[in-house]
């Protein structure tokens, strides 16, 4: 499976340059890639105390221009943004697929520092998606630092971690080995998509996107600060003969995940 991931700089609160900024991006690796993955909150920077930017879900501007690019590029999508469904507004992470209904999970660990967790609702399910015979599982940053939320079990094993996000530089080096270890413990692929540049709040951020295969080896990375995209081709058929080979998913501990509806 050929993934591109999308290191670039997000307009702050404007939603339309933000779509229009992908939608060049896209075209330009049109026919390349099986998904394409983009920052967290790609359509307006990490600012979770303007709700009015959000749109209700399946009916906005955003919305219908991801479902456009999908089906005209013949890609996935993968990314967030604020969304409000019965009233409630989300983190909401989606994978838009071609010619069919898109795929969403709700950010469950909500940044109380950065004020995510007094706007937003978190999410309590764990979804995994099948898309072109891979079974991925999403992160949304600050998701990436609980490990038991991430965690598989021996029933319903996912092949693919994507984790997107907004991390600021000056915390970088905890993305830098949390997203390496997390691909590690649950025997799979790990990819991660930050943004780069200065937000509206004067957040800095230096990117560090990364993918990481079986042996834990980055096989995407990017400069400080870069904005490119890189795109890599990942063997779904090697991952699953290492997991024979080294079958340590199949003796994990039992758990049963509780409490679930706390702001984390």
């Amino acid at each position: 499976m050929k993934i591109a991931l999308l290191q670039y700089p997000i307009e702050w609160a404007n939603p339309q340059a933000n779509v229009g900024l992908l939608n060049e991006r896209l075209a330009a690796i049109a026919g390349q890639v099986d998904i394409a993955v983009v920052p967290e909150m790609f359509s307006t920077g990490f600012c979770p105390d303007r709700p009015g930017l959000a749109e209700e879900w399946g009916k906005g501007e955003v919305y219908n221009a991801l479902q456009r690019m999908a089906d005209t590029y013949q890609m996935a999508i993968v990314g967030s943004m604020m969304a409000t469904e019965k009233g409630k507004l989300y983190n909401r992470g989606f994978m838009f697929r071609p010619n069919d209904t898109p795929f969403h999970y709700d950010k469950h660990h909500l940044y109380k520092s950065g004020g995510e967790a007094e706007f937003f609702t978190p999410g309590n399910n764990r979804p995994i998606w099948e898309f072109r015979g891979v079974k991925i599982r999403l992160a949304i940053c600050y998701d990436l630092r609980f490990p038991v939320w991430l965690r598989q079990d021996k029933h319903n094993l996912y092949d693919l971690l994507i984790c997107i996000a907004c991390w600021p530089s000056i915390r970088i080096q905890y993305w830098d080995v949390l997203l390496p270890a997390r691909g590690a413990e649950n025997h799979c692929y790990a990819i991660g998509v930050n943004m780069v540049g200065t937000d509206g709040a004067q957040m800095d951020y230096n990117g560090h996107s990364a993918a990481y295969d079986t042996w834990l080896h980055n096989v995407a990375s990017f400069e400080d600060y870069e904005s490119a995209t890189r795109i890599v081709d990942l063997s779904i058929a090697k991952l699953r003969h290492f997991r024979e080979v080294l079958p340590q998913w199949q003796e994990g501990d039992e758990y049963k995940l509780e409490n679930t509806t706390v702001n984390a």
